[in-house]
């Protein structure tokens, strides 16, 4: 069944830390979502690892 995992990350733009909610029964993909502060762009890379720990990449949309 599919779980949801908060996270916090880092606004490439902006610098802040806002949280994220990924859907960890996919274990590779990419998306994009606005940050909650500055409203720009985020690409996030997400990755499950084998022990099911969540890893996620920030990076600006023109990186």
């Amino acid at each position: 069944m599919p779980e949801i995992s908060e996270t916090s990350i880092s606004c490439p733009y902006c610098g802040e830390s806002i949280s994220v909610l990924v859907d960890d029964s996919i274990p590779e993909q990419s998306y994009v979502e606005d940050c909650q502060v500055c409203c720009r762009p985020i690409v996030l890379d997400v990755i499950v690892d084998l022990d099911g720990d969540v890893i996620v990449s920030a990076r600006s949309e023109n990186e």
